[in-house]
């Protein structure tokens, strides 16, 4: 019996990192389903629920991917969140979801900064999909 793939979702307005998240994401094994905007991405959770989500923080507004992660979970409370942003890199402000307070209001479950090694963004989707 073939096993049915995980769809991902990765939500990014940089094209360069959308198509390197693309390929780890599909040579770990997964649906890669793409959009390059927060607006896009909300289009994609219109249609169809994904198994898990890797979104940006910074696209057409500096929240998108709050926005995005908060939108989604209304929808699929159950479907994990990725946010991987290079905010703290970009602009020196730090994120983070350690904190009772920040969970309140950043509807993540996990939260890294981009450039991750794909071999940890592995094993954090596995994680988060109990695979």
């Amino acid at each position: 019996m073939t096993e049915i793939k995980k769809n991902i979702l990765i939500v990014d307005d940089d094209p360069d990192s959308l198509a390197l998240m693309t390929m780890h994401v599909e040579r770990f094994g997964f649906n890669a389903i793409t959009a390059d905007s927060q607006k896009a991405g909300e289009a994609i959770l219109e249609k169809q629920k994904p198994d898990l989500a890797i979104l940006d923080l910074m696209m057409e507004k500096e929240d998108s991917g709050f926005i995005l992660a908060y939108r989604l979970k209304q929808k699929y409370p159950d479907v994990p969140v990725i946010i991987a942003t290079a905010v703290t890199k970009e602009t020196g402000m730090v994120f983070g979801i350690n904190y009772e307070e920040e969970r309140k209001w950043i509807k993540a479950d996990l939260y890294l900064e981009k450039n991750i090694r794909p071999d940890q963004l592995q094993r954090e989707i596995n994680r988060l999909l109990k695979l």
